[in-house]
């Protein structure tokens, strides 16, 4: 399966430019060209490999020149801690770097893109009047535009915190970039990137524009950004570049082959619940909703492949364990996708059962193996650090545990592992062979304690 360089401008958009008839035809021809030949280079089957080594939680920037060449990363021309240089596009891409780095670590714990240190690299001046920004799973890449429709890419920081974000998405949920997975993939980066920029800002969600690449557009455009998350399919309306074609509701929901089954297309859909959920909860966004998108983003439930319905379904469920089963925040996030029209306000309400709490009791035994010896954990969920016991307690609210061990065989020499929570109704057995990786790395780390 073929994982796209995720691009921030939709390839829809830029075949609306090489359709004119004018001297920026040939520009977005070629950003196009560039931008189909990167598509084809890497693959995407699930999240990354774990890094082997966890550097400190140090914010390491390195910002690159390309001089106009596709060459990466180019040569170095700011470091981390050096001065300004003067130049707009490395000192706003240098800016944008920390300011993702720190709301991600600050705000979540992250300790960088691959919450494991990881420097955050960048290209600027690439190519020739390139018309996008992209991340290419190792560092970012920024165009100067053509300075008619598009400015420089680095202007806008909702734009590079959306770039960065795919990296952590690559490193967590490691969504598919295809159909509705490949839709939640950019959908969380819009989330992320729009919460960069109202962190960075301090704004609250009520004074947040909810638009993505604001920046970008040069003026004479008729338009205001690439998407409004808030009111998809009203950034822009332009001869140019056409109508804003996202749809804000499952009923305009696009099917295509184009744009690896519509990725850019229908990120308006969860985009715009986010948005509502924000906007009734008000206050700080990303202390708010923006914790329950970040459980999930890295809990165990998500899978690769997850599809809208799935997704809005975890974030309700992390909402109530978060907030409380019949709080305010729980409520607005369910009533936010029935308004998309993702669920049908039937998923979980006050009346379900209570999320599982943090002082559940766990036992864990792994049995089995050639040599048929038995580890076992019996601890609460309290005791464990902060990001397994919340992707615990995603785990065990959710049906995957009996899901997998309904459709588990015992296997010759391999592992089985039993897990039982009385709190959650869970008493299930799995073989080895037949748990995801992130689920079998999370048995594994809680086995070691």
């Amino acid at each position: 399966m073929t994982r796209p360089v995720a691009t921030i401008v939709p390839p829809y958009l830029l075949a609306q430019l090489a359709n004119a008839d004018d001297a920026l035809a040939e520009l977005a021809r070629q950003t196009l060209v560039a931008d189909q030949r990167r598509r084809t280079t890497r693959t995407l089957l699930g999240p990354v490999a774990a890094p082997e080594r966890t550097r400190p939680a140090t914010l390491v920037r390195e910002i690159h020149d390309a001089r106009h060449t596709e060459e990466l990363p180019g040569a170095l021309v700011r470091a981390e801690g050096a001065a300004t240089t003067g130049d707009a596009a490395v000192d706003e891409a240098y800016d944008g770097f920390g300011s993702t780095w720190t709301l991600y670590r600050e705000v979540y714990g992250r300790n960088s893109i691959d919450d494991a240190g990881m420097a955050l690299v960048g290209t600027v001046h690439y190519g020739e009047d390139y018309q996008n920004a992209f991340w290419n799973g190792e560092q970012m890449v920024f165009g100067d535009g053509d300075g008619v429709v598009f400015g420089r890419f680095t202007a806008s920081l909702d734009v590079i915190g959306h770039e960065l974000t795919h990296g952590v998405t690559e490193h967590t949920a490691g969504l598919v970039y295809s159909g509705q997975s490949g839709a939640l993939n950019e959908s969380v980066s819009d989330v992320f990137g729009i919460l960069v920029k109202q962190h960075a800002l301090g704004q609250d969600a009520a004074a947040s524009d909810w638009l993505i690449g604001a920046d970008l557009l040069m003026p004479g455009v008729k338009g205001v950004a690439l998407r409004n998350m808030l009111h998809p399919g009203t950034a822009y309306d332009d001869p140019r570049l056409g109508k804003d074609p996202q749809p804000a509701d499952m009923s305009g929901y696009v099917k295509t082959r184009s744009d690896n089954g519509g990725v850019h297309y229908n990120s308006g859909i969860p985009n715009r619940a986010f948005a509502l959920a924000a906007t009734t909860i008000g206050g700080k966004a990303w202390d708010g909703v923006g914790r329950v998108w970040y459980d999930v983003l890295t809990g165990s439930g998500i899978t690769a492949e997850c599809d809208f319905a799935t997704f809005a379904q975890l974030t309700i469920t992390a909402a109530r364990s978060r907030f409380g089963a019949d709080s305010a925040e729980a409520a607005a996030v369910r009533d936010a996708w029935t308004t998309v029209g993702v669920t049908d306000g039937t998923g979980p309400g006050p009346d379900a059962p209570t999320p599982v709490g943090k002082n559940s009791d766990l036992l864990l035994r792994r049995t089995g193996g050639f040599a048929g010896l038995t580890s076992e954990r019996r601890t609460t969920l309290a005791e464990l650090p902060k990001p397994d016991r919340r992707a615990w307690q995603g785990l065990l609210a959710e049906d995957t545990l009996p899901r997998l061990a309904a459709g588990s065989r015992p296997r010759p020499d391999a592992f089985t592992y039993c897990v039982t929570c009385h709190d959650a109704d869970v008493d299930v057995e799995v073989a080895e062979p037949d748990l995801p990786s992130h689920v079998r790395a999370l048995f594994e780390r809680t086995l070691r304690g």
